[in-house]
């Protein structure tokens, strides 16, 4: 007796021709442009020329990303000379792959905030695929560059694919030499882009403060020894869309923000010597949280103000420094809640997060890193919400072995320096450890 195709199983038939479609695209191309990540490929270099270690930017590499992704020669070396002016299509179709996998033996377990602790924990744990990543950029005029990508498969979620950056610049817009970025970006790439970190663990302030993946336009220019930047993003994320005019019938556009109002942030980076110092600013607008625990979205739109401040520097060739500091203030985020008389709608709350982290790039083969994360949030101290557990304080040792530019295997240990907290219902902030030892390999290609 034949068993009718469940809701998943119907997805993945109806996509398998565009699954089929893409590994027919692959292994067209395999035999000719896929040995080595992408810009290697197109201007023919190894990836030394831009990493100092595997994802981790050289001082060429940044400028390289800062000269929109391209060399001088990116017409002779990458593109296909079809007698027109006016038309400049890459040699091959420009994609790369970053794949990476895991064994984590960790402390954290699953909680639910009405019932606490399930029960549900894996001390050890396969994280197989971890991340499974299609990229994609190339130069399309004298000024005009897109990048993209898209995630096959992220945290064992596995039948969507979901696509973070995407983006057109033009870097010299009207001949001001003030440059372009219009799409899907992380307002926080301003100061330290986490897909270039050497760490598995994360810039855990940028994720807390809202400053990660946004739709918007960001302008930046150079005045002197001076790097401007100035953006303007909805301030509703990279999921959210609304329908247009919801009584009708098939009306074929949707928004992707529901109000008028954007974030405003902004950066400015002043050389001091040996130093960079980053000030960051941004003010806009986030939705109230509601609900049991805080944990939905409320209806009303509310001002959120954030102030950062960012350090760098390098020690010699082999040591880079960073510091990120950001000040936070969420003005009447809470809804009132019947069941919850302590939530003021007018209350404001202020809290702070950071992170320090040190990269030692030993040799060709072997890179060393110590990332510091910490939050300390008390204003959400006892208002029973998911929020009381921004805090963090926590440090992270990384130790990469490159068994080519971009070919590494991690291992790496965090040790979480918050006590448990056993308090509840509801059962918010820190109630496990968060202690773990991960291993595994992390490439591009």
């Amino acid at each position: 007796m034949s068993t009718p195709l469940t809701h998943d199983s119907s997805m993945l038939a109806s996509r398998l021709p565009m699954i089929g479609t893409l590994l027919i695209a692959f292994l067209l191309f395999s035999n000719v442009a896929w040995s080595q990540p992408g810009f290697a490929r197109q201007y023919n270099i190894s990836c030394a020329a831009c990493h100092s270690a595997f994802p981790k930017l050289n001082s060429f590499g940044e400028q390289f990303a800062a000269d929109n992704f391209r060399l001088p020669q990116w017409k002779e070396t990458s593109t296909v000379d079809v007698g027109d002016d006016m038309l400049r299509l890459p040699k091959f179709p420009p994609f790369a792959i970053r794949a990476q996998a895991y064994v984590q033996a960790r402390d954290g377990e699953e909680v639910d905030v009405e019932t606490g602790l399930t029960g549900n924990d894996s001390s050890f744990d396969f994280q197989s695929p971890y991340l499974i990543k299609l990229l994609s950029s190339a130069p399309l005029s004298d000024h005009i560059t897109y990048y993209f990508y898209g995630i096959f498969a992220e945290k064992g979620g596995n039948g969507e694919t979901v696509i973070e950056d995407a983006w057109f610049r033009h870097d010299d817009i009207f001949g001001s030499d003030i440059a372009m970025l219009l799409g899907q970006f992380q307002v926080s790439d301003l100061m330290f882009p986490r897909e270039v970190r050497l760490n598995f663990q994360d810039y855990y302030a940028y994720r807390a403060a809202g400053i990660t993946y946004e739709r918007g336009v960001l302008f930046d220019r150079d005045v002197g020894p001076f790097g401007l930047g100035l953006g303007f993003v909805n301030g509703s994320g990279i999921q959210q869309n609304f329908a247009i005019n919801t009584p009708g019938y098939k009306r074929p556009d949707k928004m992707f923000d529901n109000d008028s109002q954007k974030s405003v942030f902004g950066r400015i980076g002043i050389p001091a010597g040996p130093v960079e110092i980053g000030l960051f600013a941004l003010a806009g607008e986030q939705n109230s949280a509601t609900g049991y625990a805080g944990n939905d979205m409320g209806a009303r739109k509310v001002d959120k103000t954030i102030f950062g401040l960012d350090l760098s520097g390098n020690i010699g060739a082999q040591y880079n420094w960073y510091v990120q500091l950001l000040w936070n203030q969420w003005d009447g985020f809470f809804d009132a809640d019947i069941n919850f008389p302590d939530r003021d709608p007018n209350t404001d709350f202020d809290w702070f997060g950071g992170f320090a982290g040190i990269d030692y790039v030993h040799n060709d083969h072997w890179a060393f890193s110590a990332l510091y994360n910490y939050a300390e949030a008390n204003d959400f101290d006892n208002t029973g919400t998911i929020y009381e557990g921004i805090d963090i304080n926590s440090l992270t040792f990384t130790v990469s072995y490159y068994f080519m530019r971009n070919v590494k295997a991690i291992l790496e240990a965090n040790v979480d320096f918050l006590s448990e907290d056993s308090v509840g219902p509801p059962y918010v902030g820190h109630q496990s450890k968060e202690h773990y030892l991960l291993f595994g390999f992390d490439t591009a290609f």
